[in-house]
């Protein structure tokens, strides 16, 4: 059998109709079943584009108007069944998940339900009664799991995106096997509500997309509290907002990468030159407690949780079970609460040390996945292959990481991936790192449609320009660059006497004039800090700019301008500085 080509996602067209008329066309194409559980009926996804198409007509903004949307089958869609990849297990529920209900609001259409290894318990895509999930491009290959066919509905461009979940990286490692990206967002910050639980405590939404900008406008509209989800999170109000070069970046010695054949050795250690070149120092760090936190997911008493989600179906329904699955949760049900207890207590050492070892750093580079088998070598050795497949993913959850997947070119004959690892609600840090890989642009700039916590406009005019001397306490406080702004024209801009050399900005009643300078953005947090010791004669105060926004911008005392020398005529502070230099002798 031949292979059946990638391709990139659907171009964005006039109608939602088109596109949704489109993907039905696409999965006729491609002819793989093995992807979905439960195709929507083609005539009442039309029906539901075309209502976005009235209300677009009618003057509504709709972000992801007539994206085509793909939902692992343990995520419930309103009036479609959800099996978990197990018939007998299937109930058709009247509502949809929250994640769902956000998306389909913004305009997605959902095509179907797409296929999974069975109760989302697996890395491979393999374990389910409907058959292997088939790599989009060597269809004798895994196409990794346990989201499989959501990850496959997007390589194929069926799907413009795709919602997936993610316990032990199943929403990375299919991400890496099929050139997509996956994001693997803090626990929490997507709702669970609706969601066919695997191990609740480390069970997380994700989402896959063939770009990184298109999976974080998804991310957008799903990260927001939800009353109906008892594990929600919230952003805290010190969460970064981003990050810009420089920074260090944490990778792995190479002893760590020994489960890696040479040529993916090549391209994970091409994906860390890059970023090298973008602006990262690259720091050497000790992964041992990572990767053993990683094996108490499945190696340890953690597995109960699975016991305590579909346990008790499945001890009564043995012969609907996957057996690789049924095994898996036989020995989860024989736990002792003991071993749970110990457990927990070895996790919170092995947090400790990593935290340890990434500190400092702005988040951790790994590969997503060692090496992507074919479907007859997992078949040969089925809890081995799934093992290996987990080694850099699985300890993600446990220790409250965040992550996003990215592809890092070609290996072995087929798509390598690497990931960014953040700590918990540092989302927005590992978008920026990843972006570096994914579209080649430099992170810490500010993104549309980015989630994120609140953040707070900051001008600044002097010596926190960027290039300038004070600019790294803006950076070390996790600001971001919006852009270049100029104020309106009720401004001067005086030299002051200080060290290091800064300007003071102060409004005037008459004869002022626009005044250059940058915006960023920091969380409340930030911004209080930098007002707990913000020296004399500077002051924080609203200013406002040329475009009729009011921010808060760096000022200063109207006595500190007395004698200080005018500089408004520069235009700006670098102006000024560039006049300054180019008199001297």
């Amino acid at each position: 059998m031949t292979a059946t080509p990638a391709r990139e996602a659907p171009a964005v067209t006039s109608s939602a109709v088109e596109r949704v008329r489109d993907a039905y066309a696409r999965i006729d194409e491609v002819d793989r079943p093995e992807v979905w559980i439960t195709l929507r009926d083609q005539d009442d996804a039309i029906e539901a584009a075309a209502a976005i198409d009235a209300r677009v007509a009618a003057g509504e903004t709709l972000p992801l108007a007539g994206a085509t949307l793909a939902v692992k089958d343990n995520i419930h869609v309103g009036g479609l069944p959800t099996t978990a990849g197990c018939p007998a297990f299937a109930e058709t529920p009247a509502h949809s998940a929250a994640a769902v209900s956000d998306l389909v609001e913004a305009g997605a259409v959902v095509i179907g339900k797409t296929s999974l290894d069975q109760f989302a318990t697996g890395l491979t895509g393999t374990r389910s009664p409907h058959g292997p999930v088939r790599d989009a491009r060597r269809p004798d290959y895994v196409s990794g799991g346990s989201s499989s066919g959501s990850a496959v509905a997007v390589a194929l461009g069926i799907a413009d995106l795709a919602l997936a979940t993610d316990t032990a990286g199943s929403g990375r490692v299919p991400a890496a096997f099929q050139g997509i990206v996956g994001i693997k967002p803090t626990r929490g910050l997507v709702s669970l509500a609706g969601v066919v639980p695997a191990c609740r405590s480390f069970d997380c939404v994700s989402l896959f997309a063939p770009t990184l900008e298109a999976a974080e406008r998804a991310f957008a509209l799903v990260a927001r509290p939800r009353t109906d989800d008892t594990l929600a999170r919230r952003w805290p109000r010190d969460a970064p907002l981003g990050i810009q070069p420089p920074f260090d970046l944490a990778i792995p010695s190479e002893d760590a990468l020994d489960a890696l054949s040479s040529a993916a050795q090549l391209a994970f250690a091409d994906a860390a030159a890059r970023l090298a070149g973008a602006g990262a120092t690259l720091v050497t760090v000790d992964i041992s407690p990572l990767l053993e936190a990683g094996r108490l997911l499945y190696g340890g008493a953690f597995v109960a949780e699975r016991y305590a989600a579909v346990g008790a179906f499945a001890r009564a329904h043995p012969e609907a079970m996957d057996p690789i699955v049924a095994e898996i949760l036989g020995e989860a049900g024989e736990l002792s609460a003991h071993q749970l207890v110990a457990d927990t207590e070895r996790l919170d050492t092995l947090r400790a040390r990593v935290g340890r070892e990434l500190a400092g750093t702005a988040a951790l580079l790994l590969p997503t996945a060692p090496a992507q088998p074919t479907i007859a070598a997992v078949a040969a050795a089925p809890r081995d292959a799934n093992d290996a497949l987990g080694i850099y993913t699985t300890a993600t959850n446990l220790l409250d990481l965040c992550a996003v997947s990215v592809p890092a070119g070609t290996a072995d004959g087929g798509c390598f991936g690497v990931s960014v690892l953040g700590r918990a609600f540092a989302d927005r840090v590992c978008a920026d790192i990843a972006r570096m890989l994914a579209d080649g642009a430099a992170g810490g700039r500010v993104h549309p449609a980015r989630a994120g916590p609140e953040a707070v406009p900051l001008l600044v005019v002097g010596a926190h320009l960027s290039g300038q001397p004070l600019n790294g306490q803006l950076t070390a406080a996790g600001a971001v660059l919006e852009g270049s702004v100029q104020t309106s024209p009720e401004y001067r801009l005086h030299r002051l006497d200080t060290d290091p050399p800064k300007p003071g900005l102060v409004r005037v009643a008459r004869g002022g004039a626009e005044v250059a300078g940058e915006l960023w953005l920091l969380s409340p947090a930030a911004l209080g800090d930098f007002l707990a010791v913000l020296p004399r004669p500077m002051a924080l105060t609203q200013v406002l700019l040329s475009d009729g926004r009011d921010v808060v911008g760096f000022t200063c005392e109207a006595a500190a301008i007395d004698g200080a020398p005018d500089i408004t005529a520069h235009g700006g502070w670098r102006a000024y500085l560039a006049s300054a230099a180019a008199s001297s002798p």
